[in-house]
Order: C-alpha cells, then structure tokens, then sequence
C-alpha cells in the first residue's frame, strides 16, 4: 500500500512569515507535525510520501503511485483543503481526512471517503484494521483522550528539511485553562496530558541525526500545564541532554502566571528555551471577566511581561479587541500597552468564535454569529456582531495595526525590550544563513526600505548599548518587514 500525506497550502497570515523567510532563503516557517506522526503510525512496509504544498507542488506521478491519500490540515486552509479534494478525486484516489479543519467541519466536504477525526492514536488503528478486512467505515471519531505516552516520533525523513525555518515537536496536549473563545479544550480537553521526557529526547535526537540544528518550536498550547512533570522530568532532560553540545534553541506557548515562578523561568532558560508566546488577550478586566480568562485577571501585566523578559525569555503577544465589554477606548488602550510592555510581535486579531466554544453557543443563541470563522484570527474579519458595533470595531482595529507596525513605532518597541532583555550567557555561533539574511535586511531594510531610518539607528543603538544582541535586533527588525506587509493586507481587508 502507497500512502501520499498532503498537507495544503497555508495563506499568507501573521504566523506564516512568509516575508521574512525569504531573507533566509527558506520556503515554510515549520513542517506538518501532525502528518509526519500519522506517518509513523502507519504500518513499516507501506510506502509514504509527504507533498507538503507550502514547499512544493503536487505531482501526477505522486498521485499516480499513490493508493490512499491521506490529507490533514486547520481551518485557515480550507481553501487549498477543497482544490487538493477535487484533484485527488478527480485521479481517482481514496481520500481520507483528519485534523483540526475535518474534526471540525466533516460534513462539508462530500468528496472524502473516509474520515479519521479527533485524536489519531484512537481513531487511525481502527479504521486501518477495517480497512485491511475491507470494511472501512466513512466516520471514525470519538470523544475519549489518548495517553501520548506511547505515541511514536514524527518520520523526519519524509521532509526535506532544509526548506524549513524551524522544526516542532510536541510535549503535551490539553490545556488547564478554559477560555470561552478558544477550541483548544474542545478538542484536546482541559487535562494536561504529556509524553515522558524519553519520548521528547528521542524526536530532539531524531532531528539531530537528521541534521537538524537550529530552532523547534514546542507546539503545546500551553507548555506549562502539567508544572509538576515539567519540573522534575521534562526541563531536567533538556538540561542535561543541552550539555552534549546541541545548539538548538526552543520556543512554545504559555500562559502569563509563568512570571510567578521564578525558578521555572531559569530551569526553561537552562533547558534551551529563548521565546515564549502569550495570551495577553487585552488589558480590559471586565472582558477578562467576560471571556473567563481568569489566569490574567488580577494582575499588572505588563510587569509580568518585563520580568519575563528579565529572566531571558521573550514573550510574543496575542490581543484580541470586539468583547461586549470593550467601549471605544480599547483600541487605545490595547496601543498603550503593546508599546509599554515591550511586546515586539504582538498579534492583534478581532474577536471570532470558532464552533464548539461556549462563546459560539452563546452568540448563536443571540443571533448575533454570522457564519464560519476563517481559523485566522488577525485577518481583519470576524464571524459575530460586535457589542460595539461591526463598523466601529473595524476602524479601531485598522487604528491598532496602523500604528503598532509603522516603523518608527515598530523599532521603538524593539528597544523597549532590549532594554529589559536578559541576554542568554551562551551565544551560538552565526550561521552562514544569519550573516546572509543580515547582509539582504542591509539592502531591502535600510536602503530601499521605508523604515531605513528607523533600521540604522537600530543597529547604531544595539552596537553602543546591547552589543551581543545585535542577531536578535536584526532578526526582529527583519519580523517587522513580514509584520507591515502582512498589516496592510489585514487593513485592507478591514476596511471592505
């Protein structure tokens, strides 16, 4: 049996850097995770090959030799989900499907002959057992969660690796937290569930061997959900598996009480760790109230956020502006505090309910959803009537990303943080990709650049004040080049 895994095109979005990766001459910022580890749940002595459209195309002859087609993918790539399905079909291939945009949204794609939704430890055994008896039902699902514990590594060998910005691997699902717009609870569930720290050292020396050095991003969507493990198992590991010489560095996501412990903070920079995403949300506490955010409530974030960045992690930022608590003075307020915190990439979408949240179900119940989410939610569109108002919470939103990414708001930011940064005691050595990637950002950021300006007072600052820092400034001014790009669309798009 010949499987061929298709993971489709991925949109130009916030997280797609696709602007910036063409400064380190890399075609997609990570690898489909999730279809690499279906892969190695198939049986040894099939064939599989991975077309992962957003480093290459797809080719007859992949669909020729091919007897399955297995697709995954989200829901911001329903788009390219659809024509992959017609061409498929159209060559006569079996399609099954699974993934967040499926387990979603199965009964809108028809074409599909078989459906492996929710988690693929539970469901992917049992349609392969029908399948080799000949009966393979449409729908698997189910509503039970696996233990990851024996879920094997990804097969790296299926990608080429070198046309990736970064690699991920995954150390836990689930998340402890249940905010009212957010689906992760819906399809991970609300119990933090991990891999032993084996597991994780084994995918880490799995890309070693492949060659793999630089950046992998951990994909939890809550890296410190399960504390207790992480700090006797997991960060020990890294710690120590560190000390044999690898360079590379990690990035994930958690939520904003990590600023309370402050040896946690150390243990994660000890391990490896350099960038932490949070959900900041907004600095609004009625609609930290509204949305049940309550890890955010209560606090002065924006000394959390510095002190974090004391320790030597920098956070990345998620906002959201359209609650029924916000009044007009959100957008401002939202501004104020992005600029203040020193939050150089702050993601700032309008508020959008994907199906399955408490907040979709109680919208629906007022009337006021208005179709299907696009899965982005910084696309300058929204799929609820707004408290404020539709009209006006589109022009504040346009006023936000307007300022936030104007270069000399953008690279005043960067020093904000700078200034806070607790550089790591240990620098790698550049890369051949970095010097190249500074030697491009010389010509399209400060010569033919609109912020040229701003990009050479940058470099002259760091050099006197932050020396070491320089491959980090480069690199964030670098963001800000794929950021504006990426904002104009967006504020395009919010003024239709």
């Amino acid at each position: 049996m010949n499987v061929l895994l298709i993971y489709p095109e991925l949109p130009d979005t916030f997280w797609s850097f696709r602007h910036a990766l063409r400064f380190v001459r890399k075609r997609a910022a990570f690898p489909p995770l999730g279809l690499l580890t279906v892969a190695a749940m198939l049986p040894a002595h099939w064939g599989k090959r991975l077309a992962d459209l957003n480093v290459t195309s797809l080719k007859k002859a992949d669909l020729a030799w091919a007897d399955l087609v297995f697709i995954s993918g989200m829901v911001i790539q329903k788009s390219s989900a659809r024509a992959v399905i017609a061409r498929c079909k159209a060559a006569g291939r079996t399609i099954v499907a699974g993934g967040p945009l499926f387990t979603q949204g199965y009964e809108e794609f028809p074409e599909v002959d078989h459906f492996v939704l929710n988690e693929a430890e539970l469901t992917l055994p049992e349609f392969l057992a029908d399948l080799e008896a000949g009966q393979a039902r449409r729908l698997y699902t189910t509503s039970d969660y696996p233990d990851i514990g024996a879920t094997p590594a990804p097969l790296w060998e299926l990608a080429d690796l070198r046309r990736y910005a970064s690699m991920s691997v995954q150390y836990s699902r689930g998340c402890p937290y249940d905010c009212d717009f957010c689906n992760v609870t819906t399809l991970f569930g609300r119990k933090v569930r991990t891999k032993t720290a084996v597991q994780v050292i084994a995918e880490l020396d799995g890309l070693r061997r492949a060659g793999w050095a630089s950046m992998v991003f951990f994909v939890d969507d809550n890296f410190i959900g399960n504390r207790k493990k992480l700090k006797t198992e997991l960060l020990p590991a890294l710690i120590e598996w560190r000390r044999n010489g690898s360079t590379m560095a990690f990035n994930t996501e958690v939520s904003i009480n990590l600023a309370d412990d402050e040896p946690l903070m150390t243990m994660m920079v000890e391990a490896g760790f350099t960038t932490v995403f949070v959900g900041i949300e907004t600095p609004n506490e009625e609609s930290l109230v509204e949305c049940s955010k309550r890890q955010n409530r209560g606090r002065d974030m924006i000394e959390d956020v510095k002190r974090v960045h004391r320790a030597g992690l920098q956070v990345q930022g998620g906002f959201i502006v359209g609650f029924d608590h916000d009044s007009t003075s959100i957008f401002q307020r939202q501004i104020d505090f992005i600029q203040r915190s020193g939050i150089v990439t702050a993601m700032v979408g309008m508020l959008q309910a994907p199906p399955g949240t408490r907040l979709y179900h109680r919208l629906k119940g007022e009337g006021r959803i208005l179709g299907q989410s696009t899965g982005d939610n910084v696309d300058g569109t929204t799929n609820i009537i707004p408290a404020m108002g539709l009209e006006r919470l589109r022009e504040g939103y346009r006023d936000i990303l307007g300022h936030i990414y104007a270069p000399k708001v953008y690279y005043e930011r960067i020093r904000t943080f700078l200034k806070e940064y607790k550089a790591p005691e240990i620098r790698p050595r550049l890369s051949r990709e970095q010097v190249l990637a500074f030697l491009r950002s010389i010509y399209h950021l400060g010569i033919v650049g609109c912020e040229r300006v701003q990009y050479w007072r940058l470099l002259f600052w760091v050099r006197r004040q932050r020396r070491g820092l320089l491959p980090l400034a480069v690199t964030l001014a670098i963001y800000g080049h794929h950021f504006r790009k990426v904002s104009q669309l967006r504020v395009m798009r919010a003024a239709v």
